[in-house]
């Protein structure tokens, strides 16, 4: 598996713990993060997208509020509202990553951790983001 794929794994498990406990997790972050059997490299990047995603929380919620037509943000599995954050992130604030691979990234992780449907409606989300 490949490091960034891995990292986004490790965020996707911090970020839906802390969309259903709030700040309060965050701080047992650096505990999780050493936790997990990861090279540095796929630690760091996952802190990265942790902290992104939690700096502009509020920006990147509206950004999926906007082009998620008919659903509500708090109506959305928590999963694949996870991963749209977290994809959300990588294609407004991280300029490094090609937007082909951050929706890639977050349709492979939708059909793994979630349902048959999330790849289809997180593709549907990122897609309008893309065209706006």
């Amino acid at each position: 598996m490949r490091k960034r794929t891995k990292a986004r794994q490790v965020a996707l498990q911090f970020l839906y713990q802390m969309d259903l406990r709030n700040d309060e997790i965050l701080e047992q972050k650096d505990t999780f993060i050493e936790s997990t059997e990861c090279c540095a490299e796929v630690r760091k990047y996952a802190l990265e997208l942790i902290d992104g995603c939690r700096i502009y929380w509020e920006n990147i919620n509206d950004a999926i509020a906007k082009v998620a037509k008919n659903w509500d943000l708090s109506r959305m599995a928590v999963v694949d509202r996870t991963i749209l954050r977290i994809a959300v992130y990588e294609l407004l604030y991280r300029k490094d990553v090609p937007q082909k691979v951050v929706i890639n990234e977050a349709i492979n992780l939708g059909k793994r951790f979630s349902t048959e449907h999330s790849g289809a409606f997180i593709n549907g989300i990122l897609d309008n983001l893309k065209k706006n």
